[in-house]
């Protein structure tokens, strides 16, 4: 995967200090792997990765148009934390056969099959947009953008968030949006006739704007709705759209 980047983050107080910023339990990454994503202190999407835990460091596997962005944030609030950010040199490979030895399994749903960091690319030739519709998975820079509230991109679904470690950047507004309010807005998947660009806005019978149209694969999509408007039939530049 030509599009991802490994960040090291390394020294004696690497999980306490990404514990303190990102939205799921570092403790849960101890041998494993966890899905996160860093906030804005208004709750807002900055980036969203999976981290390793190994026994001397914590590897980040993101986006590579998000990385630079994401290590600049993690120095910004490395303050005088014994912790060193690096990026490395190690290539994400990711399938949904066989998995080779010390591949790990995506966090974020069974289906999504494992992920490997090495010296060699060893993923397999999966249709990945078609799963991520099929299972209404967001991707960065697609469904996750700046505008993003991490519950509104089912987080919680992906086990990407986690309401009882504690204290992260952005967590009051998470908490709230939990706790407080029904979502009335989110990612979902619909049946469409036709195609359109991804960001194509979604229009109900009544002419009203209805979402955003995202993904779409095998007569399905991904689109974000506002749940209170997306009935009946619907329309993206022409494609039907049904709920």
């Amino acid at each position: 995967m030509t599009d991802r980047t490994i960040l090291s983050i390394s020294g004696e107080d690497r999980v306490s200090f990404l514990q303190g910023l990102i939205t799921n339990d570092v403790d849960k990454a101890a041998n494993g792997i966890i899905y996160a994503a860093l906030l804005t202190p208004q709750g807002k999407y900055i980036a969203d990765f999976f981290v390793v835990g190994q026994p001397d460091r914590l590897l980040i596997d993101v986006a590579s148009s998000h990385a630079p962005t994401l290590a600049q944030r993690l120095m910004m609030y490395r303050l005088r934390a014994a912790v060193v950010i690096e990026e490395c040199d190690l290539i994400v490979s990711r399938g949904t056969g066989p998995a080779p030895d010390g591949a790990l399994n995506d966090p974020r749903h069974p289906q999504m099959g494992w992920r490997h960091y090495g010296n060699t690319d060893v993923s397999d030739d999966t249709d990945w947009d078609a799963l991520r519709v099929e299972h209404v998975i967001p991707e960065t820079g697609i469904e996750l953008t700046p505008d993003t509230y991490i519950l509104e991109a089912r987080f919680e679904a992906l086990n990407g968030v986690d309401f009882k470690k504690g204290c992260y950047v952005g967590q009051e507004i998470i908490a709230r949006m939990k706790h407080k309010t029904t979502l009335r807005k989110g990612l979902a998947k619909v049946t469409i006739d036709g195609t359109a660009p991804v960001g194509t806005p979604i229009q109900n019978a009544d002419g009203k704007d209805a979402g955003t149209l995202f993904t779409q694969a095998n007569g399905e999509a991904i689109a974000f709705l506002r749940f209170d408007r997306a009935q009946g039939n619907m329309t993206a530049n022409g494609a039907a759209i049904r709920l």
